[in-house]
């Protein structure tokens, strides 16, 4: 885990995705092969997460035939500060949905935990143990930057740790929060022990695609200056590769 950041750096002016897309250290980490891993569990502490983080990756296991299985966290019922949390969390849970059609993985096994949003840092130890017993069996663990700026992001890539050290199983962790708050070549960041997936034109395709699925991150919130996720944000996510940390 990375340490020593700032507080609160999502909500500070970011780095644009075009100094990410002109930095060739990005093109030059290490190409993983999502083909060989026969069987992936990959952990979200939001809706959007998974499709935001390693959708492409997800959508090439499915065509290859891997047993992929995605572990809810929570049901993003915090996302709107003010508005009904059960109405929230249905509309993203119905929305990740959406979202996983579109990307192409009908037959994804989807285990929603229902732990609280923005509250996963009290429960951590119950997560760990969770995911224990959800990821047993697979080769591979896929969850959030446990130094992704983001308390629940954080407290989930932790537990996923411990659950896979006790499973004596892989992890790797995608960042969210990282492109707005880290620079190119940022020493905070393994970029030594990081890989990336290359994506094919038709997965990044269908990946823009599944993140439209999210509308109500998309959209301006009453009281609030505007989406969760701005264009900006979004930006990071229509690459043609993704990146996972050790």
């Amino acid at each position: 885990m990375v340490t020593g950041l700032a507080a609160n750096r999502i909500d500070r002016p970011g780095t644009g995705e075009q100094a990410w897309r002109s930095w060739p250290g990005l093109r030059l980490l290490a190409q993983a092969d999502p083909a060989a891993w026969p069987s992936v569990a990959v952990v979200a502490a939001h809706p959007d997460d998974e499709v935001l983080g390693v959708g492409g990756t997800m959508a090439m296991l499915a065509a290859a035939g891997a047993r992929l299985r995605l572990i809810a966290v929570t049901d993003g019922e915090a996302s709107h500060p003010g508005a009904n949390p059960a109405a929230i969390a249905r509309t993203r849970v119905q929305e990740s949905a959406a979202a996983l059609q579109v990307l192409g993985v009908p037959d994804i096994e989807v285990n929603r935990l229902r732990l609280p949003d923005a509250g996963l840092a009290a429960h951590e130890d119950e997560l760990a143990a969770r995911l224990s017993e959800q990821c047993a069996g697979f080769s591979i663990c896929l969850a959030p930057w446990d130094a992704d700026a983001h308390a629940d992001h954080e407290a989930t890539g932790r537990a996923a740790r411990r659950a896979a050290r006790e499973l004596h199983q892989d992890v790797f962790t995608y960042p969210i929060w990282m492109w707005h708050w880290a620079k190119p070549a940022d020493p905070r960041v393994p970029w030594h022990q990081a890989c990336q997936i290359a994506l094919s034109p038709a997965v990044a395709t269908r990946k823009r695609a599944a993140i439209g699925a999210f509308i109500s991150q998309l959209t301006s919130r009453e009281h609030a200056e505007g989406p969760v996720l701005p264009a900006g944000i979004i930006a990071h996510f229509t690459r043609r590769l993704e990146v996972l940390l050790p």
